[in-house]
């Protein structure tokens, strides 16, 4: 297979990923701005350039740009696209502060910043209960069908035929759920109630850290026991009991990716884990081209995507300035102040919040070039140039 033929679907598959995700994120920002009186001057997927655009009938410039690694609302009374205020916005009408978004309530304010990460979540809920109704939700019973020699299952005791009831007194009733507590948690003490036969044993286990490489060829370090589970299962939802799975593991996403960057904070995990832009672009491809017909294709990659709209939620959620968690920070000063930060303190905390933005982007790009171009693979991004 030649490398066009081979590469050509992961620059439609990043796109379809990031602009379907921005509008998101962008539309929660734009509805909930709307409910509460504010005027959009634009709405824009994508930065620089406009290739197309039109006006709706409320005057806000719905464009598509030329960049596709973002987007963006413009409110009225914005000097730009990251929401700082134009000077002069104690001159306008009483008819255009009506409008303003720098003269709305604070908590108007802080809701319309909320609603990007919010619409991330959602989307993410939504479509986790909408595979689980329609498809099911792998299951397969938290039953020790095989345990591996030498691992820290069999040196803790656990024996074939053991039924894992709960971990450090968290229920389980998967082999998933089981899983995850393992593999995110590294090397952390657990303590199992276990069935065996009938009698309930409880065992104290610290798994192994061993080095794994998923399909998208990343190497990541996670926690083993070392025990299998041969028998799986596709467990049917009504509508409440897919909406409380899609919520748990939207949770459990959120909770992982908080414990694994504390994790590479502390020096537990590596940070050459952490992906940027190159990353995000190869595992959409990989993820749109996993499966062995179309249907498997759009599924991966629909899954895929539901992950990085949490992510992409919890990010913003950080208490960085230019992210929408920074936002949310300055309001809750102002809350406590009375009155908002000087404007020095905010233009010196966007930049300080520019740096970190930017800092991080290079690193992560870094460790994307590392892995797909320094590391044996060059033809990677030989053929997607090609």
């Amino acid at each position: 297979m030649d490398l066009i033929s081979e590469y050509w679907i992961y620059f439609p598959a990043f796109v379809a990923v990031i602009t379907i995700l921005v509008f998101v994120h962008e539309y929660g920002h734009y509805k909930i701005a709307r409910l509460c009186g504010v005027k959009v001057d634009v709405f824009s997927i994508g930065f620089g350039k406009e290739l197309f655009g039109w006006y709706d009938k409320n005057g806000c410039r719905w464009r598509i740009s030329a960049i596709p690694f973002g987007g963006y609302v413009k409110f009225f009374g914005d000097a730009g696209v990251a929401s700082n205020a134009e000077t002069g916005l104690d001159a306008l009408s009483e008819e255009d502060k009506s409008v303003s978004f720098h003269h709305k309530k604070l908590w108007q304010r802080a809701a319309v910043v909320a609603a990007g990460p919010a619409a991330n979540y959602l989307f993410a809920i939504v479509a986790l209960t909408i595979l689980f109704l329609t498809l099911g939700q792998a299951h397969t019973p938290p039953i020790a069908t095989k345990v591996i020699d030498d691992s820290a299952a069999m040196s803790a005791g656990i024996e074939p035929g053991d039924r894992i009831l709960s971990v450090n007194g968290d229920e389980i009733d998967s082999f998933e759920q089981l899983r995850q507590k393992v593999v995110v948690g590294l090397n952390e003490p657990l303590n199992m109630k276990i069935d065996r036969g009938g009698e309930i044993v409880f065992l104290d286990i610290t798994p192994k850290i061993v080095e794994h490489v998923d399909a998208d060829g990343n190497v990541q370090k996670i926690g083993q026991l070392g025990i299998r589970s041969e028998k799986r299962e596709f467990r049917q939802h009504g509508l409440f009991s897919a909406m409380s799975s899609a919520v748990d593991q939207t949770w459990f996403v959120t909770t992982a990716t908080l414990k694994g960057a504390g994790q590479m904070i502390t020096g537990a995990r590596d940070t050459k884990e952490l992906s940027g832009p190159i990353g995000i672009l190869k595992m959409s491809g990989d993820a749109a081209k996993r499966g062995s017909s179309l249907s498997d294709n759009l599924l991966s990659l629909f899954n895929f995507m539901i992950f990085v709209s949490i992510s992409l939620g919890l990010i913003n959620l950080f208490p960085i300035p230019m992210l929408d968690g920074g936002h949310l920070l300055f309001y809750v000063i102002e809350a406590i102040k009375g009155k908002p930060l000087g404007e020095k303190y905010m233009e010196f905390g966007f930049r300080i919040g520019l740096t970190l933005v930017l800092m991080l982007m290079i690193f992560a790009t870094w460790n994307d070039l590392n892995k797909y171009l320094f590391k044996d693979s060059l033809d990677f991004l030989t053929g997607l140039f090609s």
